[in-house]
């Protein structure tokens, strides 16, 4: 290889990191200009250690000067063209005109799952100028709580989400009965005095209930809003369709009796909307042109059409896609709560958890979220993700920004014959000398990890980086010099 050529790439390391060039990324250069080089390694190392000796004695202003002579394209840093990474298209979106929602339950902490479907919704939002609500399905008062209320509003902001509107379903527990009397009123709902059991059974045999045909269900209405019956005593349903092959059709339960007290209107209300009906009626009501959402809802979205077109509201297009798994990753609530209940786990931050409250303390950036939904895109089928793949997005997010530093694992102290008291530099970060440097003190004495101590062999030169060689002789190290170019 010509010597020019490895001279223009010795200066343009030198120049790069600060007047001291050094030779593992200079090889890797030639030989990317030119593959054939590995065959002649030993003497091409010979001809960069001669190369790197002569230059790094030069002052920094003189490598530059050469380097603007001999080969100044190699001053601008050509950085590869990335592909602009887009979501998908969505069905029937119009610029300025879609309205996406997040809708969690306040009643746990947020995972990595909860965590994508924000950025998605809030994402392809953004994407065509529209708007994203944030939208908090409290209609549970057993499980809904201003606590979580309280951590889900800064989990969303610690992803850099900021939602158009903050919309709680609960303050709108008059537009759900009215909207209810309207389907009793029209003969598609209907008050049902069944078990649970009864009910269920009924269902999965496709039996009409026989209290589709009394009639009464508006006097049993004004009573359930009254309080007149026990919690499990009596539902509204819908007038669904016992035939169909879809379970989620037949005749569910839109409005059960729950007399818990609920986190903010306490004991004013005791009739509560389900899912279906709550979802469509906030929808209709806050203008949400898309539910994204995952695939687990499928079933549903004929049920949801179906009360849309009952209500006489417009139609939603729903865009599906398969859930976020992280493999081995424990995320059921109930399941967390005990394992923390049983002093097995620490709380919900504790490092073992995919919350964002865990993923947030062990230092997980939430960049990394928007990226891995571009990495494993939106699918069809669940997408089971590894944890390495987390940590790999996470660490090339961190790395440019990052301080390095270090711990000696194992130790095994070991004294360096000869060498004498000196001050180290190091730098804070191996690519940007701009960050600084952080100063150690080093005299005779020396910590290696058990591991490198053990791979020691008499009679070779080792270095301790930024510091000295030494060799090791019949287990005594004694020093053997400071300069790199030795070794």
């Amino acid at each position: 290889m010509n010597p020019k050529d490895i001279r223009k790439w010795v200066l343009q390391n030198a120049v790069k990191y600060g007047g001291k060039a050094s030779a593992g990324s200079i090889i890797g250069k030639l030989i990317a200009e030119d593959p054939s080089v590995k065959e002649k390694m030993k003497d091409l190392a010979k001809d960069i250690n001669s190369a790197i000796k002569e230059v790094n004695k030069m002052k920094p202003e003189a490598q530059l000067k050469e380097l603007q002579k001999i080969a100044p394209e190699l001053l601008i840093e050509k950085k590869p063209e990335e592909k602009k990474r887009e979501l998908p298209d969505l069905p029937n979106a119009e610029k300025g005109k879609v309205v996406t929602r997040m809708p969690p339950e306040p009643s746990k902490y947020s995972h990595i799952g909860h965590a994508m479907t924000f950025l998605i919704n809030y994402l392809f939002a953004k994407k065509y100028d529209g708007k994203c609500l944030l939208r908090f399905e409290d209609t549970n008062p057993e499980k809904s709580s201003q606590e979580f209320v309280d951590v889900i509003k800064q989990e969303i902001d610690w992803l850099g989400i900021k939602p158009d509107e903050v919309i709680t379903m609960s303050d709108d527990m008059e537009l759900f009965y009215k909207e209810a009397e309207r389907l009793i009123k029209a003969g598609k709902a209907y008050a049902c005095f069944c078990t649970i059991e009864i009910m269920r059974d009924l269902r999965f045999k496709g039996v009409t209930c026989a209290h589709r045909e009394t009639g009464d269900s508006a006097d049993v209405w004004k009573k359930m809003l009254n309080k007149d019956y026990k919690a499990g005593e009596v539902s509204l349903r819908l007038v669904g369709d016992m035939n169909s092959k879809n379970g989620v059709m037949r005749d569910p339960v839109l409005f059960r009796i729950d007399y818990n007290k609920h986190y903010k209107h306490g004991e004013k209300y005791a009739v509560w909307p389900l899912y279906d009906i709550a979802s469509v009626v906030e929808e209709e009501r806050n203008g949400v042109t898309h539910v994204i959402r995952t695939s687990e809802f499928v079933l549903r979205r004929e049920l949801q059409d179906y009360l849309r077109k009952l209500l006489a509201y417009r139609l939603v297009t729903t865009f599906e896609y398969g859930r976020f798994n992280v493999r081995g990753a424990l995320t059921k609530g109930r399941e967390i709560r005990q394992l923390i209940e049983s002093g097995k786990m620490t709380g919900w931050d504790d490092p073992r958890l995919v919350t964002l409250k865990a993923l947030r303390r062990r230092g997980i950036l939430p960049q990394t979220f928007h990226q891995l939904i571009f990495d494993v895109g939106l699918k069809k089928d669940q997408a089971n993700i590894d944890w390495t793949m987390i940590a790999s997005i996470n660490r090339k997010l961190l790395d440019p920004k990052a301080n390095r530093y270090f711990f000696v694992e194992n130790p095994v102290e070991i004294t360096v014959d000869g060498a004498s008291l000196q001050e180290v530099k190091l730098n804070l970060h191996p690519d940007n000398p701009d960050r600084g440097t952080r100063k150690m003190v080093a005299d005779k004495r020396f910590f290696l990890t058990k591991k490198d101590y053990d791979a020691l062999e008499d009679g070779k030169l080792y270095r301790l980086i930024e510091c000295l060689n030494f060799i090791k002789k019949d287990n005594i190290f004694r020093f053997d010099s400071q300069d790199v170019d030795a070794y």
